[in-house]
C-alpha cells in the first residue's frame, strides 16, 4: 500500500488502529491545508523506500477523535504506530530524511 494520495473516506476508531499488528503510518491533515499540500512530495519520496508500510491519511479537524487521541496540534503530523504504541512522529516535515528517521524506528 505505500504512499496514499487520498484522505480516508471514514475515520477509523482508535481501537481499530491499536488492533493493527503491523506498523502503520498515519498522516493527519486536511486536503485544503497548504502545509499538507507542500509536504506531499517529500512524504511520497520517503515512503517510496517502504512500499509495504501502510499509509493512512486522516482528515483532521474539530470533533475528530482520532487526531485528538494522538494529541495532533499541527498539520501535517505523521505518526508511526504498531499495536497501539507510537514508535515515532514528525510534525510538519521539511525533508525526506526527517521522515525516514521516523520510518526506521
Amino acid at each position: 500500500m505505500a504512499y496514499n494520495l487520498n484522505f480516508a473516506e471514514s475515520e477509523p476508531s482508535r481501537a481499530e488502529i491499536d488492533a493493527l499488528a503491523d506498523p502503520v503510518l498515519i498522516e493527519f491533515g486536511a486536503p485544503w491545508c497548504g502545509h499538507c499540500q507542500a509536504a506531499q512530495p517529500i512524504i511520497a519520496e520517503a515512503l517510496a523506500d517502504y512500499p509495504d508500510l501502510p499509509h493512512i491519511k486522516i482528515e483532521d479537524g474539530p470533533g475528530r477523535r482520532l487526531g485528538r487521541s494522538f494529541r495532533v496540534k499541527l498539520w501535517p503530523t505523521l505518526v508511526l504506530v504498531k499495536q497501539g504504541e507510537e514508535l515515532g512522529r514528525v510534525v510538519r516535515p521539511g525533508s525526506v530524511d526527517e521522515i525516514r528517521r521516523v520510518l526506521i524506528c
